[in-house]
């Protein structure tokens, strides 16, 4: 299995895009800004897309994309393309942007019996089978209702899993969980430096601080990939991460990097 970064930045700017990773050809992780870099062919080969939660830089490109490749898939009569997220996310989706104002209902076009996209409501703790890949729904503590995601590698990686811990404050259920789960790589946000502690702990993010807290909570060494920096933050908070002497391999993720399971 292999996971292309598409976007990894907190916000937008030149050469910065917002959450999204590609698991093989097929699965979005998040839809941020970054899914508008894929061809138009690679967009419509996808057929999931999981969310962590309904924040826009999570979401956005969902409706794009429904626009861009409606008329590819419905050409091939391939099946909707599935939506993966809690119901409350769900629920957000329909009711702002699938809405008719902000964007046309892609549940029920081109027709209510063939549209291009479908939701499908998960719970923490499910473990959701896409083509034989096993991705557990993990918990997550933000502003509103949100996951993360473990994919499970397979026997050929000795179920090592690839971790996304979505947007998060400090998360004692998620190390609970991953105490008895073999890494591979955790990718973890830090959205704000230090100097903004205030601000992460209102909009429950991480900083580098409170990052050594939620670290020291995992055994061992892991390859950390440090996701959602803000632009412009980049060396702020990847200082403060690097003072941290922490026992893990820590490094600053960017788009366009892969990952293989």
């Amino acid at each position: 299995m292999n996971i292309r970064v598409l976007g990894c930045s907190g916000a937008i700017a030149a050469g910065y895009k917002t959450t999204a990773f590609l698991l093989d050809d097929d699965v979005l992780i998040d839809a941020g800004t970054g899914v508008g870099d894929l061809p138009l062919e690679a967009l419509a080969a996808v057929d999931h897309i999981l969310l962590s939660h309904s924040h826009l830089d999570h979401v956005l490109g969902i409706p794009l994309l429904a626009d861009a490749v409606l008329r590819l898939r419905a050409a091939a009569a391939r099946p909707p393309v599935q939506v993966h997220a809690l119901p409350e996310t769900l629920a957000a989706l329909r009711q702002h942007i699938f809405n008719g104002v902000i964007w046309p209902d892609f549940t029920a076009l081109p027709s209510r019996d063939a549209p291009v996209l479908s939701l499908h409501p998960f719970q923490v703790g499910e473990r959701l089978d896409l083509g034989g890949r096993i991705i557990e729904v993990l918990p997550a503590a933000h502003t509103v209702p949100a996951v993360g995601f473990a994919v499970d590698g397979g026997a050929a990686a000795c179920h090592a899993h690839w971790v996304f811990t979505g947007d998060t404050g400090p998360n004692p259920a998620l190390w609970r969980r991953l105490a008895g789960m073999r890494l591979s790589h955790l990718v973890i946000e830090t959205a704000f430096s230090d100097d903004e502690a205030e601000v992460a702990h209102v909009s429950r993010h991480l900083y580098p601080t409170e990052l050594g807290r939620e670290l020291a909570q995992l055994a061992g060494s892991v390859d950390v990939r440090i996701t959602h920096i803000k632009p412009g933050e980049v060396d702020a908070v990847m200082q403060g991460i690097q003072a941290l002497q922490s026992p893990h391999r820590i490094s600053a993720l960017a788009a366009g990097q892969e990952m293989a399971i």
